[in-house]
């Protein structure tokens, strides 16, 4: 099952589309349904009302009395233990909601939830960091656990900080509790088990066993293997602070009819903001930095999109067409110029119906693919544009034998942004030893390169390492009065600190092949 999700999250052909027909159809289903979104949703079962669960005014599901029995779902089937039998169950039957999902949420689920979370992360409202939770660590997951389960957890706001964008503006961030933190990751391990089954081929963004360069291959081997001529370079304008909460959990509801975790969910939505000392509410929009965010920005996005282009591709497309979104970010291709502007304007009235719009500056409609320079040389005009995607500008190429490629080079603002932070770093080192600062540069330049070390960019990473050296070079010359180091007296410090790029990843068509197939060590 998973080969063919592949597959069609990969760049889809419209020939051969009968053999889909029938899941076509259910997804087709399952978008309206969505657009309605008035599905009946089963309580859980009553028993009693404990004093515990009086706390937020509800009546405790009998489903949830055992943490550790089976988890029934809306059929009142019991399924196998753990989270494989929740996983089991959401790819078997796609129409089930799970009525009872937060008793999988244990004291080794928080540990382990614990454990993921970065340990030198900045702390949030609370000022308590890693380090510091851990000390007696076992008795605050137990009292966790047991305020989660009782109803009287209740999440804090997130610390409002900025980050700069590389293309100089402010990037909000929302640095959330560590105690909200922990939570958050259990909860998102187990809607990842509902989810992971729900989520198309095609997206990529934050998803586990999924990272940007496997997004980065299906475009490429999309580009150079199907009749694509016309590329949609879209981005959805300010998206995380535009998802709308009763959309959401309209959404969420598709498959979890547990009302205890959607209550947690909304929570977390609900906790504001705090920044300066000052709480702000938010009524819409999901804080970019909170550890549920990437997931319930992927539900959103299965709705509003995924299942919605599905049929748009299988219905309206008259020729063949691809689609690889990252989160917020999406490219698409197309053989006709027709269906990409259709898709365009189509595309743009259904974000609207959901509070969101394509950001006007980052959305271009582009001539791409491998007739496109031949295209427009007859026509007299220049070569074909370019787009951005992830960190890399493509453009259209061919190789030593003339045939077309997608080549693929760092982009301009990417890499400034990183030297301007790397400049920074060094005259703040200014004084310290040259050891300490070349070890601190080789392992800034290697994580640098693990990314951006793609076949045919090495030229642009030459020049990073280039203007990477002047900035040392300038710094080490302003270290004191004294006769200032030349070029030959630096060159063996450049060399013994400074790695030379070198290719660390294959073609993206091999890659991306092997990886469908199922021969590949990197699945």
């Amino acid at each position: 099952m998973h080969e063919n999700r592949e597959t069609c999250g990969a760049p889809v052909n419209q020939t051969g589309r009968s053999a889909k027909a029938q899941s076509r159809t259910a997804d087709a289903n399952a978008l309206q349904e969505s657009d309605r979104c008035v599905l009946p949703v089963k309580q859980p079962n009553k028993e009693g009302q404990p004093l515990a669960e009086a706390v937020e005014g509800r009546q405790r599901p009998k489903e949830n009395d055992a943490q550790s029995s089976t988890g029934p779902t809306q059929s009142g089937e019991q399924v196998s233990q753990g989270l494989s039998g929740v996983r089991r169950v959401a790819r078997a039957r796609k129409q089930e909601q799970f009525t009872a999902l937060l008793h999988h949420v244990t004291i080794n689920l928080l540990r382990e939830s614990f454990d993921a979370l970065k340990k030198n992360a900045s702390p949030g409202v609370d000022g308590v960091s890693w380090r510091e939770y851990e000390t007696g660590l076992e008795d605050r997951l137990i009292d966790l656990h047991s305020r989660v389960h009782r109803g009287t957890y209740r999440a804090q706001p997130s610390r409002r900080v900025y980050i700069p964008k590389a293309d100089g503006r402010q990037r909000p961030l929302g640095i959330a509790a560590l105690e909200d933190k922990i939570v958050q990751q259990a909860v998102v391990t187990v809607l990842n088990e509902i989810y992971e089954t729900d989520f198309r081929g095609f997206s990529y963004g934050f998803r586990p066993g999924r990272n940007p360069h496997q997004a980065l291959d299906a475009l490429n081997a999309g580009l150079q293997k199907k009749r694509v001529n016309w590329v949609l370079d879209a981005d959805i304008k300010g998206f995380f602070d535009h998802v709308s909460h009763e959309w959401l959990l309209k959404f969420l509801r598709h498959r979890v009819a547990d009302n205890r975790m959607l209550r947690l969910i909304q929570k977390w939505l609900k906790a504001g903001v705090s920044e300066d000392g000052q709480w702000s509410e938010t009524t819409v929009g999901t804080p970019q930095g909170a550890v549920v965010s990437p997931l319930l920005a992927n539900v959103y996005l299965h709705y509003v999109f995924d299942l919605w282009v599905e049929v748009w591709r299988e219905k309206i497309a008259q020729g063949d067409m691809i689609v690889v979104r990252y989160a917020d970010d999406l490219v698409a291709g197309f053989q006709h110029r027709a269906d990409a502007e259709r898709f365009l304007r189509d595309f743009q009235d259904r974000l609207v119906k959901f509070g969101l719009e394509v950001h006007p500056e980052k959305t271009r409609l582009i001539e791409f693919g491998r007739f496109a320079a031949s295209d427009r040389r007859k026509r007299g005009q220049e070569k074909p544009e370019t787009f951005t995607f992830l960190g890399f500008m493509h453009f259209c190429g061919t190789n030593s034998t003339g045939r077309f490629v997608v080549w693929r080079h760092t982009a301009a603002k990417r890499m400034r942004a990183k030297l301007r932070v790397i400049q920074q770093e060094l005259r703040r080192m200014m004084h310290e030893p040259v050891a300490l600062v070349g070890a601190w540069l080789k392992r800034v330049v290697e994580g640098y390169y693990q990314y951006h070390a793609v076949p045919g960019n090495l030229s642009a990473l030459s020049r990073f390492r280039e203007r990477l050296c002047r900035y040392w070079r300038h710094v080490l010359r302003r270290r004191s009065q004294r006769r200032k180091p030349d070029w030959d007296r630096l060159r063996p410090i450049f060399n013994r600190w400074i790695p030379r790029p070198r290719t660390l990843h294959p073609y993206p068509d091999v890659r991306f092949d092997a990886r469908i197939q199922g021969r590949s060590r990197m699945r």
